[in-house]
């Protein structure tokens, strides 16, 4: 059993979830806390049984632990923050750290004026549910910042979560945010793009995981750079032609096929597979796309 007493502050998929991972680790998981009412903490107590306790004060939570998670969606965090600051006398040596992958531990500062350590811990990782959490988060990277006396601390944590814990500095977080949200949500984004096409010939998306998983596995093994194929990489001007004119009524997927056509011309620009009239060529055909 750690030493350490651990008070969750938002019973959403994040903060059950880790609450779980570190309970079943041993360490105590003192309080929950949830004012959005009892189904919150109801379904909190499915995960963490009867040992802990569960309130609506988050007022409560700070008094029970010494180290304080601020797992509720980030526009509440800056209330919460508020709220602690202005009830709290003092907040000597406890450690407040939340858990959005956008912003720095600096969204804590109002508590370092009582006596408050300050950090962030965010897994790089999607939640659909609460049961998807918990199976994935032994694997995933643990990213923290925050005060120097909150890292020993946050790594700890964080290698008891996941697969490891990485420093990363505030300054930084909106950054490793857009480049989760690249891989991530804007791959959601161009796979459901995808499926306007494939209902032009009622086809769905069924048939193409194993290309997509093929991509993915080859993109761990070797990077994006060397797993780039298509016509662009073998410089077939008239295949990204036939393209264009086959997305002529749909516009918002030319603009797309665009963007990423012209990030795949850079990739293969730099492995110098192609002449120089052959990369010009493809640069104005995919420029001229709705000028």
């Amino acid at each position: 059993m750690h030493e350490m007493k651990i008070g969750i502050i938002g019973a959403g998929k994040v903060g059950i979830a880790i609450a779980h991972v570190l309970k079943m680790k041993g360490f105590e998981i003192a309080t929950v806390a949830d004012v959005t009412g009892e189904k919150a903490l109801n379904m909190a107590r499915q995960y963490l049984g009867d040992s802990v306790r569960y309130t609506d004060s988050n007022m409560e939570v700070i008094e029970a632990s010494d180290v304080i998670a601020i797992t509720t969606q980030d526009g509440v965090i800056r209330d919460v923050v508020k709220e602690i600051h202005e009830n709290a006398v003092r907040l000597d040596g406890k450690l407040f750290f939340h858990t959005s992958g956008a912003h720095p531990s600096s969204i804590l500062k109002p508590l370092d004026e009582k006596g408050a350590i300050l950090g962030s811990l965010h897994p790089l990782q999607t939640f659909p549910d609460i049961d998807s959490a918990i199976h994935v988060l032994p694997s995933t990277y643990i990213f923290i910042e925050g005060d120097e006396r909150a890292l020993r601390t946050l790594e700890a944590l964080g290698k008891s979560i996941g697969h490891a814990a990485i420093p990363i500095e505030g300054k930084n977080k909106i950054y490793y945010h857009l480049c989760a949200v690249f891989v991530c949500n804007l791959l959601c984004s161009l796979l459901y793009a995808s499926e306007g096409i494939m209902e032009k010939i009622d086809i769905r998306l069924e048939p193409f995981f194993p290309i997509i998983n093929a991509t993915l596995q080859n993109i761990e093994a070797k990077g994006p750079l060397l797993s780039l194929t298509g016509p662009i990489v073998r410089g077939d001007e008239g295949t990204v032609e036939d393209h264009i004119i086959a997305l002529r009524e749909m516009n918002l997927h030319k603009k797309i096929y665009k963007a990423l056509s012209l990030a795949a011309l850079d990739m293969v620009k730099e492995r110098k597979i192609h002449s120089a009239a052959t990369l010009d060529a493809l640069q104005r055909i995919l420029e001229a796309i709705d000028e």
